[in-house]
């Protein structure tokens, strides 16, 4: 039989939403019924459909299970260790302890700059931060790993004055297993583990909590006309590839969290088909990230109001991102993007 997969579809919210599956007619994402769906879109390689809720029960015996089994990963509450998720997305607030990141390379490589910008992003609803000492920009060259251990050790240093969540941005085993006597949070490996094979290695000894990140390519050759037969499903493929694999090596925590990588070793058009179709990847039944903040695809579709910061096409796609059920938005303007939220919830949530 084909691989199928499941996307919930066709949202609502609020006061709406509560009716709608005290009708029957919806069912809650993520065990919240402040936000819900009445339609699955049921996808293999070749074509789709679109279906209500109740009409699950009249497909095949085989596609029905198939369906069912990805329902309880759609709906069931999704759990990651010291986070609570509701209907707002979490904010992971981005300080890059760089010279020469993508936008903002440096404005906080300095000590005092760091842990004042770090103060700020808290200050203005970050429930993670999220630091890195290593460019990912797209042409970028590798960053030996005593330079990034340098620029990221001072911070380090100063973990114990935030009230928030440390995510650290690496892809380096050596960088990790240093930092990690600091009492970091999560590890964020843009590689996705393919950086050191023995990575997952680390996660297992250690129990600590990963973000599982997609990227065609490295950051120095990503966006040299990238490919795929389908982006959606085969980075969909690529994450239930990689849990299978990290469940055989004996992880067996679900502090996991999955991020389809906008904008790494992704053209517009895929990003964009992502970004359509994001809420595919609840299915897999993890909490879901996105990394949108002043992202390329915000000036190619602005064309004359692109903008420096790219708070506008920022803000709108993190909304959209909210209306699809995302769990953890990484950002730069975290106060603009939390005040964007709060009067989309005060208007829709209602």
């Amino acid at each position: 039989m084909d691989q199928y997969y499941t996307k919930p579809c066709n949202f609502y919210f609020g006061k709406k939403s509560i009716n709608k599956i005290y009708e029957g007619k919806a069912l809650p994402l993520h065990a919240n019924k402040l936000i819900s769906f009445g339609c699955l879109e049921i996808l293999n390689r070749k074509n789709s459909k679109i279906i209500g809720i109740n009409e699950v029960e009249f497909l095949s015996k085989k596609l029905k299970y198939k369906i069912k089994k990805d329902l309880k990963n759609i709906t069931k509450n999704k759990k990651f260790k010291n986070l609570k998720f509701s209907i707002s997305p979490l904010l992971m607030g981005i300080i890059n302890l760089t010279p020469d990141s993508f936008s903002d390379g440096g404005k906080y490589n300095k000590k005092k700059l760091s842990i004042k910008r770090a103060e700020n992003l808290i200050k203005s609803g970050s429930t993670i931060l999220d630091i890195g000492g290593e460019s990912t920009r797209p042409g970028s060259d590798e960053v030996n790993e005593m330079v990034e251990w340098k620029r990221i050790e001072g911070f380090l240093k100063n973990r114990k004055k935030f009230n928030s969540l440390i995510s650290l941005d690496t892809r380096k085993k050596n960088i990790m297993k240093k930092a990690f006597k600091y009492k970091i949070d999560i590890i964020n490996d843009v590689s996705g583990m393919t950086y050191n094979t023995d990575t997952t290695n680390f996660f297992k000894k250690t129990k600590i909590p990963f973000i599982i990140h997609h990227m065609q390519g490295t950051p120095k050759t990503m966006q040299k006309n990238p490919k795929y037969k389908n982006v959606v499903l085969d980075i969909y493929d690529f994450f239930d590839k990689k849990i299978n694999e990290i469940r055989a090596k004996g992880i067996k925590h679900n502090n996991i969290i999955l991020d389809p990588g906008i904008g790494f070793g992704k053209n517009l058009k895929h990003n964009i088909t992502i970004l359509n179709q994001v809420s595919i990847f609840h299915s897999l039944g993890f909490p879901v990230m996105l990394g949108i903040s002043r992202k390329r695809f915000i000036k190619d579709l602005a064309g004359n109001n692109d903008s420096k910061e790219r708070i506008g096409g920022t803000v709108s796609s993190s909304i959209w991102a909210m209306t699809q059920g995302i769990q953890i938005l990484r950002i730069h303007d975290v106060n603009e993007v939390n005040q964007a939220i709060k009067i989309f919830k005060s208007l829709h949530f209602i």
